[in-house]
């Protein structure tokens, strides 16, 4: 039988483990898309999230993320090519604070 303190400690571990692993492959997607945009859209994505097959790129307003839903038709391709378990990519706004 193992003590509380040793289950706590396992599953905090896991997911600080799991939250390390979600930050890493936000940071690589974002420097992989912000390499393959235009600088101007570059400096207006927010943040780039990878879920179940998802990839949601945030812009700071609705207008920059109008933009960017166009360069990204063209860069899907290579964002498959990337990860071919990527089903879509979506746009959202994410305004700066």
């Amino acid at each position: 039988m193992e003590s509380v303190k040793s289950l706590l400690s396992r599953a905090s571990h896991s997911a600080l483990a799991r939250v390390a692993e979600q930050r890493q492959s936000q940071n690589d997607w974002g420097e992989f898309v912000g390499s393959k945009l235009p600088a101007d859209l570059r400096g207006r994505v927010r943040g780039v999230v990878e879920r179940d097959g998802n990839l949601v790129i945030f812009a700071e307003s609705a207008a920059w993320s109008a933009r960017l839903r166009f360069a990204l038709a063209d860069l899907e391709p290579a964002i498959r090519a990337e990860n071919a378990a990527i089903r879509s990519v979506a746009v959202k706004v994410l305004p700066r604070a």
